[in-house]
């Protein structure tokens, strides 16, 4: 729109990851003397050495040594690195050296980008023991994690690939029609939810000419069983909300007649105390003055 000046939006980190060599990345602490003997350092090392570096390192330009970096997360990956002699990593390069900022912006490992981590260790000829060891799961799991797209559309992945959706969103997806799937995974990324409870009530809401035939003969079987029980389910949840209003009620309501006799009778009688809250936060006096000037409370 003409007159209106374009608004230049500054990226937290550089588009692309880059493989840097390891010995321009330096820490600002070091790691504890004993953290190799940890379960933990166990795990990680035992992952990469497996699947190989999953997240990258994240790194931010070293102000006091140009051309070299300081590592913002990933201190751990980097010394196991060292310990198997891999000369570079790739490195997410960020453009604020503020550390404590960057967990803000990296993205976690998605559903979707863990399945194929797997898939694609399986295919670099991990076995699905490895990869249970590893992951610190069951073999089943593993196996299901295999299975975890079947029967989804593409589009309902790419729409989902990098959001964080749960496991049994596709469970939920794969009992509807494509179509369908693409409805649910664009109205989850419209509302930013992205989960199974979510997932399940679209589901319950889908004709049963969108779902799959298996899906829409258990629908046609269970509805009214289901929904009864969903029923009496909401119901005893807002019994058990009620009577804990109920209980609270007269002590807040107590506590309440309390805090506004003290702002009234003590802060709002102090001179000093109104003079300085005028002067330094008056939006604060503005609302004390409201809650002094309550002058009945609801009843019990």
């Amino acid at each position: 729109m003409a007159g209106k000046a374009t608004r230049t939006v500054r990226l937290g980190f550089e588009r692309d990851c880059q493989n840097i060599d390891l010995d321009l990345l330096h820490c600002a602490v070091e790691l504890p003397e004993n953290i190799k003997n940890t379960v933990k350092y166990r795990q990680i090392r035992a992952s990469v050495e497996a699947i190989g570096l999953v997240e990258p390192i994240v790194i931010a330009h070293s102000p006091a040594t140009p051309g070299s970096f300081m590592v913002l997360d990933g201190r751990l990956r980097l010394e196991i690195l060292r310990e198997m002699r891999i000369p570079k990593a790739m490195c997410l390069v960020s453009t604020d050296d503020e550390g404590y900022t960057y967990n803000k912006r990296v993205n976690r490992l998605s559903v979707v980008q863990e399945h194929r981590m797997i898939v694609r260790a399986a295919g670099r000829g991990a076995s699905v023991a490895q990869l249970a060891e590893v992951l610190n799961v069951s073999a089943d799991s593993i196996r299901q994690q295999f299975r975890l797209l079947d029967g989804v559309c593409n589009e309902a992945v790419a729409l989902l690939a990098d959001k964080p959706t749960t496991y049994g969103t596709f469970r939920v997806l794969k009992r509807m029609k494509p179509f369908r799937q693409i409805d649910v995974a664009q109205a989850m990324v419209n509302l930013g939810k992205y989960s199974t409870k979510l997932a399940t009530a679209m589901l319950q809401a889908t004709p049963p000419e969108q779902l799959t035939e298996q899906a829409a003969a258990r629908a046609t079987k269970t509805a009214p069983v289901e929904a009864l029980q969903r029923l009496e389910r909401e119901l005893a949840a807002v019994q058990a909300d009620t009577r804990l209003l109920e209980e609270g009620y007269g002590p807040a309501n107590l506590q309440l007649e309390i805090i506004k006799t003290y702002i009234g009778k003590t802060l709002l009688e102090n001179a000093s105390v109104v003079r300085w809250l005028a002067k330094n936060r008056a939006e604060y006096l503005e609302q004390l003055q409201i809650i002094a000037d309550i002058k009945t409370l609801p009843a019990h």
